[in-house]
């Protein structure tokens, strides 16, 4: 049973479920309808289809608690089908985090100064294979470049990125370079110590736009990250920096020179992974919509042959779009910040992707709101549908 990827989850009942399947016309709102192309254009449609024919531009149901992608093997309702592949995988990708300023200091009351992590900790940890990007660093070893919005987080704080499942660290933000070379270049040892791998930053342009390949369950999982943002310094073939591309709104127009080095980076990887995910730090801040050039440059990515494109740094959660066997994020929203003067701000969605081998079965948007505290937790409910509704709408 799918639903409108922009959707929040629901379960079914099983007595509701049989009935779906018997051929009730109605369920909770949904009108059923017979294509999964017209869930994936009505908001208020559901259709039922094999699990064979059901992709990541449309929302599973689950039925008695009992997801179709995560647990194939205990999804109650059956048809004839292919046989699912043996091997599930999970990959959660979250948002910008921040775990300095005002969110340092209210941690530190508390003695733990990964406390923001905790709440939402366990549904990162759930999954095979976590990613998400540190909007700072993890040291002041150099003057503070950006004033008050200069980031620096304890450097304790990995171990809670650690704690909580965190496998893959994006650095090539706009933050990464706030207290200069010699402070970026000890957040990317201090991350890579922690054996959690750093992406998109270091100590020249070879080491900054060098991909990480992280294999669960026999397959291949390929990782780039780009910031188009700037502030942090460009890495260049003898200084460091973050992996970077010059682009609209931020940094000029359009570079293709930059673009070429990341395309050709990204068909390298092709060959080396099963699965490629590209990490864009871009866009306009506090907007909904993505700029034209989002758009373009994602075009160029999955041509190149990415398979999922994941952005960040707008503060607001963007639109996702499906391209044939390709997905596009725009913007995943804050996961954990301080930016407690507006609700969006405060706003945000975990991407959970399902992978059944090499094939993308599910992506699910999870929404969650900012507490009082910093502290993600997911929500259901109106408050969902209304995060997953400026996703649909952007």
């Amino acid at each position: 049973m799918a639903v409108n990827a922009t959707r929040a989850a629901q379960d079914v009942d099983l007595a509701a479920a049989r009935a779906l399947a018997s051929g009730a016309k109605s369920w909770r709102g949904f009108r059923v309808v017979s294509s999964l192309r017209l869930v994936e254009r009505d908001p208020n449609a559901l259709a039922l289809a094999p699990a064979s024919k059901v992709g990541p531009s449309v929302r599973a149901l689950t039925v008695a608690g009992v997801d179709p992608f995560s647990a194939p093997d205990r999804y109650a309702l059956r048809t004839a089908g292919p046989t699912p592949a043996a091997q599930v995988i999970d990959l959660t990708v979250g948002g910008d985090v921040m775990l300095g300023r005002r969110v340092a200091t209210a941690a530190a009351r508390t003695g733990d100064v990964s406390r923001p992590l905790r709440a939402i900790g366990p549904r990162l940890a759930a999954a095979d294979l976590t990613v998400v990007n540190l909007e700072s660093t993890l040291s002041r070893a150099g003057r503070p470049q950006q004033g008050g919005d200069s980031f620096a987080a304890p450097p304790g704080v990995i171990a809670g990125l650690r704690a909580v499942g965190v496998d893959v660290l994006s650095l090539a933000n706009n933050h990464t370079g706030d207290f200069e070379n010699q402070a970026l270049l000890d957040t990317v040892q201090r991350v890579r110590a922690s054996g959690i791998q750093p992406v998109g930053a270091g100590r020249n342009l070879s080491e900054a736009s060098r991909p990480v390949v992280v294999t669960r369950g026999g397959v291949r999982f390929g990782f780039l990250a780009f910031n188009a943002i700037g502030e942090t310094p460009r890495a260049t073939a003898t200084a460091p920096g973050a992996f970077s591309v010059r682009m609209p709104p931020r940094t000029g127009p359009l570079n293709q020179v930059d673009l070429g080095v990341l395309t050709r980076q990204i068909k390298a990887l092709r060959a080396a992974a099963d699965v490629v995910v590209v990490l864009p730090h871009w866009g306009q801040q506090y907007t909904h919509k993505p700029v034209p050039a989002q758009r373009t440059v994602a075009t160029a990515l999955t041509q190149a042959g990415a398979d999922l494109v994941i952005g960040g740094h707008p503060h607001w959660v963007q639109a996702v779009e499906y391209p044939p066997n390709k997905l596009i994020a725009h913007s995943l929203g804050n996961l954990v910040f301080d930016m407690d003067f507006s609700q969006q701000t405060q706003e945000g969605v975990l991407l959970e992707l399902t992978y059944w081998g090499k094939t993308l079965k599910a992506a699910r948007l999870t929404p969650y709101v900012i507490g009082a505290d910093f502290s993600p937790r997911v929500v259901s409910g109106t408050r969902a549908e209304q995060i997953l509704a400026d996703i649909r709408n952007a």
